[in-house]
């Protein structure tokens, strides 16, 4: 244990036969130095203290004055590369995302890496610090684990690119198992039933939220692909509407999911709600401006918004439905999961389906596999014990006399 003579000067104590000093700063509490403990070294020990402790007073301390001031401590991180927090920063500022994908990137970094990894230069990070910090964090779920990884993988890689790095640290980090959302569609008489039920009980304007899901359950569309549907984009005459834009994160976003419009061909229940919006529209225009500001879009909300801003406005009006009438309660993104198996069970052609829902085919065929053709699952049965009975015939014919 380090001896403390009576008459040390504040911060300067016995290490050993070397002089320590303490003092705060980032990580960094003590450093010992190569100084004797005689008068001349303790007043040395004693001046360099306050210089650090100065230069930290006044905000001017940084890693490369510190390995200056202490070229053999084995905490000095200076490095001609950026620190992690400096390089993590205009990582995602130059990042050609939209805002709501820019701010869950920041939340990610600023809550699980930055803790640790913001002071220590990008070059100086190991796969098994990385391991460490993902080992002591308490992560809420593994989907929440695996997206922070993977964030934190995409930033390393653009730092392998940059050439600071020659490879990138956060490969070797094994990620959780993608958890899949389940797929719980409502059969297409509960889809009818809802829909007839909020035509009931919504009246007026309101009836724009009866509208909206019939619109959905019949379109596949994504709520906030519906929520973002303008008039301008749709063309009743041609029976098709044009998605090319999104509501996330309260705003319009000019961009789909995918990042990839398209066009969705509307059935007979589809341009029925498409007609009834139309009619709210005339409702609301026919009142005071000063409570029904008129929208361009297709599902305005009854409040004086443009466009639905958020699921919940939707969501209070579906529940109601469901708890009145006694359907077993479901995600109102189901809607969609419904339009994909009705379509399936009717035989439909897969890419048609894939495009109308903005899928690839091979994404459609891994989310709905339990769907595709399940009217002929038995009769697909049914051929293999057509072969095994043929097999049988085959094993009695030739067994030998």
């Amino acid at each position: 244990m380090a001896r403390k003579p009576v008459g040390l000067p504040a911060g300067v104590e016995f290490a050993g036969q070397s002089v320590r000093i303490r003092f705060t700063w980032k990580f960094r509490r003590c450093e010992t130095l190569a100084y004797p403990q005689t008068p001349k070294g303790i007043k040395a020990a004693a001046d360099l203290r306050a210089t650090v402790t100065s230069l930290i007073k006044h905000g001017v301390m940084d890693d490369q004055r510190y390995a200056e001031l202490f070229p053999n401590s084995t905490y000095s991180t200076y490095s001609p590369t950026p620190l992690f927090g400096e390089y993590a920063q205009t990582w995602l500022d130059g990042r050609e995302v939209v805002d709501g994908t820019r701010k869950n990137y920041r939340i990610s970094l600023n809550l699980y890496w930055m803790p640790v990894l913001a002071p220590i230069p990008v070059d100086q990070i190991t796969s098994a610090l990385l391991r460490k910090i993902v080992s002591e964090t308490p992560w809420k779920s593994s989907t929440v684990k695996r997206s922070a990884i993977q964030r934190l993988t995409t930033l390393f890689e653009t730092a392998v690119k940059d050439e600071l790095i020659t490879r990138n640290p956060a490969n070797s980090i094994e990620l959780p198992v993608k958890a899949k959302k389940a797929v719980d569609p409502f059969t297409v008489a509960e889809a009818d039933s809802i829909v007839g039920h909020l035509y009931k009980v919504l009246t007026g304007s309101m009836r724009i939220y009866a509208a909206y899901f019939e619109f959905a359950f019949y379109t596949g569309m994504r709520p906030g692909e519906i929520a973002a549907l303008r008039w301008d984009e749709v063309d009743q005459e041609g029976r098709v509407a044009n998605v090319c834009r999104i509501v996330a994160d309260y705003k319009i976003e000019e961009r789909t999911k995918t990042r990839e419009t398209r066009r969705v061909m509307l059935n007979s229940r589809a341009l029925n709600a498409i007609e009834v919006a139309a009619e709210v529209g005339k409702l609301r225009a026919s009142q005071s401006r000063r409570h029904h500001k008129k929208s361009p879009y297709v599902f305005p909300p009854t409040k004086n918004f443009e466009f639905i801003q958020q699921a919940s406005v939707t969501d209070k009006h579906f529940k109601a439905a469901l708890t009145d009438l006694k359907i077993r309660a479901r995600r109102q993104y189901n809607c969609r999961h419904t339009y994909a198996t009705m379509c399936l069970m009717a035989g439909m052609n897969l890419g048609f389906i894939a495009n109308q829902l903005g899928h690839s085919v091979q994404m459609l065929l891994s989310t709905y596999a339990r769907w595709i053709n399940s009217s002929e699952d038995w009769s697909e049965l049914g051929k293999l014990e057509q072969s095994l009975n043929g097999t049988k015939l085959v094993q009695t014919e030739t067994v030998p006399l």
